[in-house]
C-alpha cells in the first residue's frame, strides 16, 4: 500500500494543473493553424515549381530553335547576298550568270520559306515566354505567402516555447519536496493513462475521468487513512482526497 502525506497528495493536483498546461501547450503548436496553411502552400509551391520547370524547358528549348533558324536565314542571306554581288559585278559567261539568276530565285525562295519558319519559333517563344513571366511571378508570390506564413509560425512557437518555460519553471517549484514515491506513481500513471496520472475526488465523482464512483467505494475511501494514496476504481489514476469545507 502506497502512503504519502496528504498535503503532498494535494498538492500534486497543482502538479497536474501544470502538466495538463504543458500537455494543452504542446497540443497548441502541434496543432497550429499555420502549420496546416505551411503544408497546403508546400504543395502549391511543389505544383508551381514543376510548371515553372517545364516552362523554362521549353523557352530554352525555343531559343535554341530560334538562334538555329537564325542561323538559318543568315546563311543563305549572306550566299545571296555574295551572287548578288557577282552577277552585279557582270564577271562570268553568259551561262553563268544566268546560273547566278536561278540560284538567286531558288535561294529568294528558300530564304522565305526560312524566315517563315523563324517567325513561328518566334511567336511560339513569345507565347511561352509570357506564360514564364505569369509562372514565375506566382511562384514568388506563393514564396512570399510561404515565407511570411513561417515567420506567424516562428512567432507563434516562440510564444509557446515561452509559455512552457514559464509553466515548466512553476511545476519545478511544485515537484520540489514532494514525496518521491508519489512523484513516481503519478509519472508512471500519466504515462500511461493519457497525460493525467491524479484528479480530485468531489463528492462521489472522480474528476479525472469524470465518472460517478459506487457509494460503498467513496465511503471506504473517505474511511481510509489521510496519508493512503488512494486510486479511482474506474480508471486507476490517484484520487485526492479534500479537505472538508469547513461549518458555517
Amino acid at each position: 500500500m502506497t502512503t504519502a502525506p496528504a498535503a503532498d497528495q494535494r498538492r500534486l493536483l497543482e502538479v497536474q494543473e501544470l502538466d495538463t498546461r504543458l500537455d494543452q501547450i504542446a497540443h497548441k503548436k502541434r496543432t497550429l493553424p499555420e502549420l496546416a496553411r505551411l503544408t497546403e502552400l508546400g504543395s502549391q509551391v511543389t505544383d508551381l515549381h514543376t510548371a515553372l520547370v517545364t516552362s523554362q524547358t521549353a523557352v530554352s528549348d525555343l531559343r535554341r530553335e530560334l538562334r538555329k533558324a537564325e542561323a538559318d536565314v543568315e546563311q543563305v542571306r549572306v550566299r545571296a547576298a555574295r551572287d548578288q554581288s557577282r552577277l552585279d559585278s557582270g564577271q562570268g559567261s553568259p551561262k553563268d550568270l544566268q546560273a547566278l539568276q536561278s540560284e538567286l530565285g531558288t535561294l529568294g525562295r528558300r530564304q522565305a520559306e526560312l524566315e517563315e519558319v523563324e517567325l513561328d519559333v518566334m511567336e511560339r517563344l513569345e507565347a511561352h515566354e509570357t506564360a514564364l513571366a505569369e509562372v514565375t511571378t506566382a511562384h514568388e508570390s506563393l514564396a512570399d505567402k510561404r515565407a511570411a506564413v513561417e515567420a506567424e509560425r516562428d512567432a507563434a512557437f516562440a510564444a509557446l516555447d515561452a509559455d512552457a518555460e514559464s509553466v515548466r519553471a512553476e511545476r519545478a517549484k511544485a515537484v520540489e519536496g514532494l514525496d518521491a514515491g508519489l512523484v513516481t506513481l503519478y509519472e508512471r500513471l500519466r504515462g500511461q493513462l493519457g497525460g493525467k496520472g491524479a484528479g480530485a475526488l468531489r463528492g462521489r465523482r472522480c474528476e479525472s475521468c469524470r465518472l460517478e464512483l459506487n457509494p460503498l467505494d467513496v465511503e471506504a475511501i473517505v474511511k481510509a487513512p489521510e496519508d493512503q494514496v488512494t486510486r479511482c476504481e474506474e480508471c486507476g489514476r490517484i484520487l485526492v482526497r479534500l479537505p472538508a469545507p469547513a461549518k458555517g
